[in-house]
C-alpha cells in the first residue's frame, strides 16, 4: 500500500521508513526460511555422507557443521554471517555459498532482464490499445489472457518445448545448457524458450490490469470534459488517460517482477538453465541448508526492492501523494 508523503524532506522520511520496513520484512523472511529449512525431513549430515555412513561419522560431521547446536544459536550465527555478506559454506560441495551462486545470480538476472524488457512494454501496449479500441480483437486477447493465466508454469514451458524444440518445428534447443563460466549472452538461442515462457506467464496479468485501468480512466469525468473541450482523441488518451492509468499498472509491475523471480525456479528447471532457480532445486534435493537459505533470501531481497521501486515511482508520478503529508 502506498503511503502519502510530502515533497522534499517528506519523501526522504518516507523512503527511510520504507527502507526500515523492508529490513523488518527481510528479518521476518530470514526467520521463516531458517525455521522451514530446519524442518526439512532429513539429516543433512546423513544426506552428505550417504546411507552407508556409520553413526560415528554422521555425528562427527554434524558436530563439525554446527548442526547440533540449539536452533536459536544456529539462527543468530547464520543471521550475523549474512549481515556481513558471508553466505556460509555449502554442506554438499564444502565450498563457499557465495562462490557457488555468484555465476547463477548473473545467469538468472540475464533471464529476468530480457523477460522484463519484453513483459512491461508489451503489457502496457496491449492494455492501452485494447482499452481504446475495444472490439473482437480485444475480446479474443482477453480470452487468451484468461486461459494462459489459469495454466501452471511448467505446462506452458513444456508446451513451448514440444512446439519449438521437439515434435512440431524443432529449431530451438530443448534445454538451455550454458557451459560453466560462460555468459548466457554468448548463447542467445539458449535464452529464447526460457524468456518466452516467462513472458507468456506474466503478460496476461499485467495486460489485463492496464486494460482495466485504462477503461476506468477513459470513463472518468475529467476525460469526458477534455473531449467536450474539443481536444484531439490522441491528446486525450496520451495526456489525460494514459498517465493516470499507469499508476495502478506501475504497482502491478512490482508484483509481476516479483512473480518473474518465482517463475524462474520452474522455468530454469524445465530448461535445465543454470540459474538460481535450478540451484535452489538442487540444494533442496541435497538438503544443502546454507544454499537454500541464501538463495531464498536473495529472492526476498529482490521482491522487496521491486515493490519499493514501484511505490517510489507511483509517488513520484502522483502530485497529490508528493504534496500531501501523511502515513
Amino acid at each position: 500500500m502506498v503511503m502519502s508523503v510530502g515533497s522534499g524532506g517528506h519523501f526522504g522520511r518516507w523512503l527511510v521508513r520504507r527502507l526500515a520496513l523492508g529490513v523488518v520484512i527481510l528479518l521476518a523472511v530470514s526467520l521463516v526460511v531458517f525455521v522451514a529449512t530446519q524442518a526439512l525431513p532429513s539429516d543433512p549430515a546423513r544426506a552428505i555422507l550417504g546411507r552407508n555412513a556409520t553413526p560415528q561419522s554422521v555425528a562427527a560431521l554434524t558436530h563439525e557443521l554446527g548442526l547440533g547446536k540449539p536452533v536459536v544459536s544456529q539462527y543468530l550465527s547464520w543471521l550475523s554471517r549474512m549481515a556481513t555478506g558471508n553466505l556460509g559454506t555449502s554442506l554438499a560441495s564444502r565450498g563457499p555459498v557465495s562462490a557457488l551462486i555468484a555465476n547463477r545470480i548473473v545467469n538468472s538476472l540475464t533471464l529476468l532482464f530480457f523477460a522484463g524488457i519484453i513483459v512491461l512494454p508489451l503489457s502496457f501496449f496491449l492494455g492501452s490499445v485494447t482499452a481504446v479500441r475495444r472490439g473482437p480483437l480485444d475480446r479474443v486477447l482477453l480470452l487468451i489472457a484468461i486461459v494462459l493465466s489459469a495454466m501452471p508454469d511448467f505446462v506452458i514451458a513444456i508446451a513451448l518445448v514440444i512446439l519449438f524444440a521437439t515434435t512440431v518445428f524443432h529449431f530451438l534447443p530443448a534445454v538451455a545448457l550454458v557451459p560453466p563460466g560462460s555468459s548466457p549472452l554468448d548463447h542467445p538461442t539458449e535464452l529464447i524458450l526460457p524468456v518466452m515462457s516467462l513472458v507468456i506467464l506474466n503478460v496476461p496479468y499485467l495486460y489485463r490490469l492496464v486494460r482495466a485501468s485504462m477503461i476506468d480512466v477513459l470513463g472518468s469525468e475529467y476525460v469526458g470534459m477534455a473531449k467536450l473541450k474539443g481536444m484531439p482523441p490522441r491528446v486525450v488518451v496520451v495526456r489525460h488517460a494514459l498517465r493516470n492509468a499507469l499508476l495502478p499498472a506501475i504497482q502491478g509491475s512490482g508484483l509481476v517482477l516479483g512473480w518473474l523471480l518465482g517463475g524462474v525456479v520452474v522455468v530454469e528447471n524445465v530448461f535445465q538453465y543454470p540459474g538460481l532457480g535450478s540451484a535452489l532445486t538442487d540444494a533442496v534435493e541435497n538438503r544443502d541448508l546454507p544454499v537454500i537459505q541464501a538463495i531464498v533470501f536473495v529472492f526476498a531481497i529482490g521482491i522487496v526492492l521491486f515493490n519499493l521501486t514501484a511505490d517510489a515511482l507511483t509517488i513520484y508520478l502522483t502530485p497529490k501523494l508528493r504534496t500531501t503529508a501523511g502515513s
